[in-house]
């Protein structure tokens, strides 16, 4: 009987496999005081990470799709949803045929950056640096790589879209590589950091004393141009901790820049969207994700 209760724990790790990444090369972590911090947990998620990391989840080789995306995992900006919002995901793309790198990256409140608001955006244009120039090794398409964040991890996901600037300082043969995803996925996402902001992802990023100024600079809705990437907009109307006027807001900018995309609200689902959700009609973000990942990179 342990026999072949081990046989079956061999073929889930199998099926679900994954590959844990060291992000920046040794020594080249741009904004960086040298700190040595250790990685620590708290009720089950990451409150402070040693340095930023990729978890890769590919999919049977038989089955898998040439579209890849990165999972940026929420919290606030002060913690990291990483099991939750991240592996759990991870685990669904792949049952559609699609390679998914959950990154575990550096909150903007840690000790050892120096610019906090630029911090996680780093780390994320250098996954999908990394992604791009390793496409071969994994079996997909560098120009096929999108990027899915829930909450705060929206909000940076929307960031990276929409912010053409390469902050990675990676030299070389790394400087050619484009940072901008080919497409994004936006589940109850933080956008706006003034009247709709949720307030602790707002202190985390800039700080309690943020500018004006800076709060405009990095609500996202304003960074929209017709360079965004197509995007799709999944909230829940009853969303307490993230006004759903987040997501109306970027759906605005997309349809005044002419970019393509999806908006769906549904009237549950509170903060909580995710693999498994209370409603059935909620749960079927699911589907229509899938159905609209469909329509993307068709033959012309």
């Amino acid at each position: 009987m342990k026999r072949f209760e081990l046989f079956l724990i061999l073929i889930v790790n199998s099926i679900f496999a994954q590959e844990k990444i060291t992000l920046w090369p040794k020594g080249q972590m741009p904004n960086s005081k040298g700190l040595q911090l250790k990685t620590e947990e708290k009720d089950g998620r990451i409150v402070q990470i040693k340095e930023p990391e990729l978890f890769a989840f590919s999919p049977p080789k038989e089955d898998r799709k040439p579209m890849a995306v990165i999972i940026i995992p929420g919290g606030g900006y002060y913690k990291l949803t990483y099991d939750l919002n991240g592996f759990q995901i991870a685990k669904w793309f792949n049952t559609l045929g699609i390679s998914a790198f959950v990154l575990n990256y550096r909150l903007p409140i840690s000790l050892d950056v120096k610019q906090r608001e630029i911090a996680p955006l780093q780390d994320i244009q250098a996954a999908i640096k990394y992604i791009r120039k390793n496409a071969t090794q994994y079996g997909i398409s560098p120009e096929q790589i999108g990027v899915i964040g829930t909450s705060a991890g929206g909000h940076l996901a929307a960031s990276v879209s929409n912010i053409p600037t390469d902050y990675t300082e990676l030299k070389v043969d790394w400087t050619s590589i484009p940072t901008i995803p080919n497409f994004a996925i936006l589940v109850s996402p933080v956008i706006d950091l003034g009247e709709f902001a949720h307030v602790g992802s707002r202190n985390s990023l800039l700080g309690e004393n943020a500018s004006q100024e800076k709060i405009s600079e990095y609500s996202m809705q304003n960074r929209v141009t017709d360079k965004t990437p197509p995007t799709l907009l999944i909230h829940a109307q009853n969303d307490k901790t993230v006004s759903v006027m987040n997501s109306l807001l970027y759906y605005q900018a997309m349809t005044k820049n002419k970019v393509k995309g999806a908006l769906f609200i549904f009237p549950e689902g509170e903060h909580k969207i995710g693999i498994t959700n209370k409603s059935e009609l909620t749960d079927q973000w699911k589907k229509l994700c899938s159905d609209w990942l469909k329509t993307l990179f068709q033959p012309k």
